[in-house]
């Protein structure tokens, strides 16, 4: 079993940055990949980011160059940092655990991107 919790979000001005946290219970979190989803409303939840328990990260398209993905296995927690916000990036930002493959996910953080 895996809990998640995440934190980090809230409003930023376009071009703005933000880092979400994610904090991770149970064991074997170092072998979990790890990742990040958002979904603005009225659509479809999206893969934002995602790092293997080697280290290996993968990002969409669209934040290639401005979010950072990354893991401290000691506190079990994943991060993202996110650089040159944009208002259509405004979503809930929900975190990811595949354990074994059994996937995980946290209550999610809004984040909004606003003048």
């Amino acid at each position: 079993q895996v809990q998640l919790v995440e934190s980090g979000g809230g409003l930023v001005q376009p071009g703005g940055s933000l880092r979400l946290s994610c904090a991770a219970s149970g064991r074997r979190f170092s072998t979990n990949v790890m990742a990040w989803y958002r979904q603005a409303p009225g659509k479809q939840r999206e893969l934002v980011a995602v790092i293997t328990s080697g280290g290996n990260t993968n990002y969409a398209d669209s934040v290639k160059g401005r979010f950072t993905i990354s893991r401290d296995n000691a506190k079990n927690t994943v991060y993202l940092q996110m650089n040159s916000l944009k208002p259509e990036e405004t979503a809930v930002y929900y975190c990811n655990a595949d354990s074994y493959g059994i996937g995980y996910w946290g209550q999610g953080t809004q984040v909004t991107v606003s003048s």
